[in-house]
């Protein structure tokens, strides 16, 4: 059974959410893959357990972040692949309240996102375990598979009862067809997710939180989002993503950087008018941005990373009707513009400046009116199916000009 009505409706008004990549890899800088990448062995990697102590950790902030930013959601890794448990489970020892710090942070943001209202908490799930001996080490341990599905399908369970309201389950680890699985037999599933068993726990504990499994091919029967990784819809300059675009509800995940977990030399950044830009393109997509940031070991969000968020919600805050509440816009997109729309109204973004006119091959109903948000007029003419658009001196916005059409 999928989602409930409501919750894919929130979900597609929402059109901005927050992703966080957070666990003991920050604590080494290199990413939240660096336990494969240098090849630590568990036993290895468990020596950073009593080194995390994320003293300045304050929930309450990165809900704030989130909110000044313009983000509807926000979704926190509640376990990454490398095994360790950001939250206070029952099922195992290999946790964050094992640690010298010894909270549970995403209680804490359950909280913050309560007292908040404004701003909703999901959490992702690893579908692999590069630490657990009934996912990685069946022959040495004697464990069978089933005892790595009960202990994933338990740790759902406990996201779905142990902290109020869950806005979406967003599982990764499940590529089918990569080669990474023959490569390195870690990263090899003994047997099948039972995914239907698993959509159906989460559905009925928590009939509004979306499911969604970030597989990189055509969805499974359950899920209620289809996510793209580092691309738009349809897209797939990063080699991950499927070119079917289904006809569910649409997200892009995307990092600001190049990396999802906190590493120190990555200075990569993209813009404030790049990002705003693929807020918008995913918007005419019909497709929610997943934005990441990386945490550092002191639990803080960094400095640049949080002001490229605050400046994405400064444009929102002038522009958002053009993003909030819309669905997938009604003109071809180009190179230079894009559109959104909201019941009768369309909303023409103008995100790179060519020449003072702007042309739109519009078939079909036309508009009577052109205005920016501000309420300026914009001339307006047609000739045969092109509407011309002629947007008033000075009043260009250097990351995207939108223009709504009624």
């Amino acid at each position: 059974m999928p989602a409930s009505g409501r919750a894919i409706e929130w979900y597609q008004d929402s059109r901005f959410g927050m992703f966080i990549h957070w666990g003991l890899y920050s604590i080494l800088a290199r990413g939240e893959w660096v336990m494969h990448i240098d090849r630590i062995e568990p036993a290895e990697y468990e020596k950073l357990v009593p080194r995390f102590n994320p003293a300045g950790f304050n929930a309450a902030e990165w809900v704030r972040l989130a909110d000044e930013a313009g983000q509807k959601y926000m979704v926190i890794t509640s376990r990454h692949h490398d095994g360790f448990s950001m939250y206070d489970t029952a099922l195992n020892d290999y946790k964050v309240t094992r640690t010298p710090w010894g909270r549970d942070p995403l209680a804490e943001l359950a909280e913050a996102c309560r007292k908040n209202g404004r701003v909703r908490l999901g959490f992702y799930v690893s579908l692999l375990d590069w630490h657990h001996p009934a996912y990685r080490y069946r022959k040495e341990s004697g464990l069978a598979w089933s005892d790595y599905i009960g202990f994933l399908h338990g740790q759902v369970r406990e996201l779905c009862t142990k902290y109020g309201e869950v806005a979406c389950i967003w599982f990764d680890g499940d590529w089918p067809g990569n080669p990474i699985y023959t490569e390195f037999p870690h990263f090899a599933a003994g047997g099948d997710f039972v995914y239907a068993g698993l959509y159906d726990l989460i559905h009925a504990a928590q009939p509004d939180a979306l499911i969604i499994n970030n597989r990189h091919v055509a969805p499974l029967p359950g899920e209620d989002v289809q996510p793209f990784e580092q691309d738009l819809p349809g897209a797939n300059s990063s080699g991950w993503n499927t070119g079917e675009i289904s006809a569910l509800p649409l997200e892009t995940c995307l990092t600001i950087n190049d990396s999802w977990g906190w590493s120190a030399a990555d200075l990569n950044l993209k813009t404030v008018p790049h990002l705003i830009q693929t807020l918008v393109r995913a918007a005419s997509a019909g497709a929610n941005l997943l934005l990441n940031v990386g945490p550092t070991p002191e639990g803080g969000i960094f400095p640049a990373h949080a002001e490229r968020l605050r400046g994405i919600g400064t444009w929102l805050n002038k522009h958002g009707e053009s993003v909030y509440g819309t669905r997938k816009g009604a003109f071809a997109p180009s190179s230079r513009i894009v559109s959104t729309r909201r019941g009768d109204a369309h909303y023409i973004h103008e995100l790179f400046h060519e020449t003072d006119r702007v042309k739109i091959r519009a078939a079909g109903a036309r508009p009577t009116q052109a205005v920016l948000l501000d309420g300026t007029k914009v001339g307006m003419g047609w000739k045969t199916d092109e509407l011309f658009l002629d947007i008033p001196a000075g009043k260009r916005n250097s990351a995207d000009t939108v223009i709504k059409l009624s």
